[in-house]
């Protein structure tokens, strides 16, 4: 099992970037997905989860209206397009595939500043 994240990078606030997490191993209609975050000196949160039917999702607080997860199965990709990004966003940003077990990719460095 594998997950690749990529996508991240430096943008100012207000700005946009879109994570991708390919994954290879596993069939996202059977597990669920999810994005977390860690900044430095904090622990790792959640931040975005999609159902494996793709039909429920979840938000941090904290970036309801402004992020967005969704996922292609035939291409075996989850995204996480992040909108009106906050220098609080700061992070590295996780993807996660859940079902009996948990999957966790590399993480990804995102950086919001001017």
């Amino acid at each position: 099992v594998q997950l690749v994240e990529s996508g991240g990078g430096l943008v100012e606030p207000g700005g946009s970037l879109r994570l991708s997490c390919v994954v290879s191993g596993l069939s996202l209609s059977t597990y669920s997905m999810s994005w977390y975050r860690q900044a430095p000196g904090k622990e790792r949160e959640p931040v975005a989860y999609i159902s494996n039917y793709g039909d429920i999702t979840h938000y941090h607080t904290s970036v309801k209206g402004r992020f967005a997860i969704s996922k292609d199965d035939a291409k075996n990709t989850v995204y996480l397009q992040m909108d009106n990004l906050k220098p609080e966003d700061t992070a590295v940003y996780f993807c996660c595939a859940r079902y009996s077990e948990a999957y966790w990719g590399q993480g990804i460095q995102v950086t919001v500043s001017s």
